[in-house]
């Protein structure tokens, strides 16, 4: 999975990350890609459990990519199966008049995960150094100090106990011409099309800089981004899957120890 981490202090060009790349899975396909995921759910679902029932880990998974690029895809098939009970989707649309009287990070740092939690954003505070900065919704002077703000943010979130993971779902602006225009050809999926979309399209080079800088200055060592090859949804699915499982593995959970022998207890 490192192929896809961005290490820290690294200059992003995005057009230098092929986002039909399959690498990992080079014989694979989408059916054979299904399969493999249903092995790496049922591992997911196994430490999943442990983390909750240890309650001794944090975990933030944050997702961001392009319209369309699937983040809302991406959750339905990672956390296939996974207990509800320990995880939370928090989504960040437009703030309301509460959260623009306070700070740009008060109402994201109310949706942290607690321990034994993993907590999902779908979108995140990097809003506020992407949509904010491409719209001019505040000036240069503002924005530009978000990045320090953040790294600071995520950094004491870190040393708190929770373990960080960054995802940017890569597509390309083909990818996402074809994924409109499905929205609009198949009826079950027009609900999803919003008009506004193509008005974003057309801002596609302001995004990719804006992500560029992003993933550049703010990849670090507590809380890495990995860009993630999305063009094929079956690859996402398994590279997203994996680095989920390789930093939960990496936490050494431990099932709680009983403070009774259960060989010794007999229910009648």
């Amino acid at each position: 999975m490192e192929r896809y981490r961005v290490q820290p202090n690294t200059h992003v060009k995005l057009k230098e990350w092929d986002p039909n790349d399959k690498s990992l899975f080079p014989d694979g396909g989408k059916k054979k890609g299904r399969k493999a995921l249903l092995a790496l759910n049922a591992r997911l679902e196994v430490l999943q459990e442990k983390l909750y029932a240890e309650s001794k880990h944090k975990v933030l998974l944050i997702l961001q990519a392009m319209d369309t690029g699937g983040k809302d895809g991406t959750i339905r098939h990672v956390f296939e199966g996974v207990n509800p009970q320990g995880v939370q989707v928090a989504s960040f649309k437009k703030p309301t008049s509460i959260e623009l009287a306070h700070d740009y990070l008060w109402r994201v740092h109310q949706q942290v995960p607690a321990k034994g939690n993993i907590v999902i954003f779908n979108r995140s505070h990097y809003e506020d150094v992407l949509v904010v900065r491409v719209h001019n919704l505040v000036p240069k002077s503002v924005w530009s100090k978000r990045y320090e703000h953040i790294n600071a943010f995520e950094k004491m979130l870190a040393d708190e106990g929770t373990t960080i993971i960054k995802i940017f779902l890569h597509i390309d602006l083909d990818e996402q011409k074809e994924r409109l225009q499905a929205r609009l050809d198949e009826p079950d999926k027009n609900w999803k099309f919003n008009p506004a979309d193509l008005s974003e399209r057309k801002l596609w080079g302001d995004y990719i800089k804006a992500y560029e800088d992003v993933l550049s200055k703010t990849s670090t060592e507590w809380a890495p981004w990995y860009i993630i090859p999305a063009n094929r949804k079956w690859y996402r699915n398994l590279v997203v899957a994996s680095i989920i499982i390789k930093t939960l593995e990496g936490l050494n959970i431990q099932l709680p120890k009983v403070d009774f022998d259960p060989k010794a207890i007999h229910i009648e």
